[in-house]
């Protein structure tokens, strides 16, 4: 592994463990969710499971970009739905941008900003919509990460 696709993946520590999460739309809901390392450490894995009809459960693979600046996060949910995202994470800021089609048909642009705290233990983050192509954004839903255990 070269040494920029090392530094880009190192960067990415803090995300390993196990999240509970609080999701704006609904707040009763016992979400979790587990960031880990996969095939050696080259790619970051999440799993969500979402005890909600209305929500799917969801795979995640990241992986570093080429020039080990930003990342590409491969989305897989439990309707069969396949996304690309561009993340980006540095100085505790995590963002991810959908804003164009790829395996599924782009109904809309997608933005998430996440801010991780002080102690890096939570979180608060918010998923935001546009219909127009990225000239005006609406709130699809606020999303709070808070770190389970070490």
């Amino acid at each position: 592994m070269d040494n920029d696709r090392t530094a880009a993946l190192e960067r990415l520590q803090p995300f390993v463990g196990e999240w509970s999460l609080q999701v704006g739309f609904e707040s009763s809901l016992d979400v979790t969710t587990v960031f880990e390392w996969a095939l050696g450490g080259h790619f970051l894995v999440q799993r969500t499971e979402v005890p909600h009809p209305d929500a799917p459960d969801s795979m995640i693979v990241v992986s570093p970009d080429r020039e080990g600046d930003g990342y590409t996060q491969h989305y897989f949910d439990s309707r069969g739905v396949v996304r690309l995202y561009e993340m980006t994470f540095r100085d505790g800021l995590w963002t991810l941008r959908r804003e164009k089609p790829d395996f599924t048909p782009l109904a809309f642009s997608q933005r998430f900003t996440g801010r991780f705290g002080e102690e890096g233990r939570t979180i608060q983050g918010r998923i935001e919509k546009s219909h127009d192509g990225g000239q005006t954004w609406e709130l699809d839903f606020e999303i709070t990460y808070t770190k389970v255990g070490a």
